[in-house]
């Protein structure tokens, strides 16, 4: 974590900026090694070119954050206190006077700006999102080994819905074993709401599980993913519920030959959208193009959803250490959608699955 934030300071010192909030719990949490959800409490961080950073949260908090190894200062306010004018005091200390600062655009709220802003009398205003999503998206050693943890969760995840599955259940109750069985493992929080979907409801690409009972001839698809230790999983698979048709064996055979070969060209130096188009490309050409609404995939790490953005339009380049989803799919609600996903980490010359579940058509009987 101490060189996560030494290299956001040299980044700092090298464009002229006295100081960046972090206030993303998702930032935050990569840069100081704690997690939490604050709720409508400020949780930020301030780092500046030179000087120790401050982490800034509620004070009831402040106890976790120091049992988690933070040494640094904290601000642990309590809630009759304006955290932002305690702010101005530790920017005060650390320099003569703040020109420009950096902020994540998109995470800071308008009030809170308005707060923070408040603070200087004039001053210059820089995204650090693109910088922070440059540090995050090349995983080291450590954020690997607990990706490969929670790819194999949700492996098991899969492997219970499976095992749940008889005539009649219906979506909901699948979920419940699915989330009950991996809260006995440990995991007290899904990377995203479970997905179980049956028959028709398979060919809407977000649907929403209910009521719907499973029922002889359904496709069924799985999606699901966990956090575990601050990093999440997600993946999808599709089952046969006790028989398949011609179509939609057709259709489970296309999206698994889109996906293998987006895999196949997975390795150091291949232009993101490659992979993206790549599988359109094949699904397209057997007719099914205009089925298929949604980008190949997404990069994977502290959120379940993060950059790169896997669309056929990035120019981007794939290095060692990404980790991302590889996520074709055809959805016909006449016939049923099949989606199959894997987590992927882009290795020396190649790639590795994180997620091991076969992706072999099944017929559950």
């Amino acid at each position: 974590m101490k060189q996560r934030r030494e290299r956001l300071s040299t980044y700092l010192k090298e464009k002229q900026i006295d100081v960046a909030l972090i206030n993303s719990p998702e930032n935050f949490f990569y840069l100081t090694g704690f997690q939490t959800d604050p709720h409508e409490r400020l949780l930020a961080l301030l780092v500046f070119p030179e000087a120790d950073p401050v982490a800034v949260l509620p004070g009831m908090e402040k106890g976790q954050l120091l049992d988690s190894g933070w040494t640094g200062e904290v601000i642990g306010y309590a809630d009759h206190e304006d955290p932002w004018l305690m702010m101005k005091g530790k920017m005060d200390e650390r320099g003569s006077g703040v020109q420009t600062v950096s902020i994540e655009k998109e995470v800071l709220s308008y009030g809170r700006s308005e707060s923070f802003f408040g603070l200087f009398d004039e001053v210059g205003v820089e995204d650090i999102a693109p910088y922070m999503n440059e540090m995050r998206v090349i995983k080291d050693e450590s954020e690997i080994s607990i990706m490969r943890e929670a790819a194999e969760l949700a492996d098991y995840g899969v492997k219970v819905g499976v095992e749940a599955l008889r005539e009649g259940v219906t979506e909901m109750e699948v979920i419940a074993t699915i989330e009950y069985e991996l809260k006995k493992k440990g995991v007290t929080q899904m990377s995203f709401s479970t997905m179980a979907l049956f028959g028709e409801k398979s060919g809407q690409p977000h649907g929403n599980p209910g009521d719907r009972k499973l029922k002889p001839g359904d496709l069924v698809l799985f999606d699901l993913g966990v956090v575990w230790k601050g990093y999440t999983s997600d993946i999808t698979r599709t089952f046969a519920y006790q028989s398949v048709t011609d179509e939609q064996r057709t259709i489970y055979n296309k999206v698994l030959e889109a996906l293998g070969a987006s895999l196949a060209i997975s390795k150091p130096g291949t232009r993101i959208g490659a992979l993206d188009q790549t599988a359109r490309d094949i699904i397209t050409e057997a007719g099914y193009g205009d089925l298929f609404p949604h980008r190949i995939g997404h990069g994977l790490g502290i959120n379940v959803h993060e950059f790169p953005s896997m669309s056929h339009l990035n120019d981007g380049i794939l290095q060692k250490g990404m980790t991302y989803t590889i996520e074709p799919g055809i959805y016909d609600p006449s016939v049923g959608g099949v989606r199959i996903e894997d987590d992927v980490l882009i290795t020396e010359d190649g790639y590795e699955t994180l997620t091991k579940t076969s992706k072999e058509l099944r017929i559950i009987e």
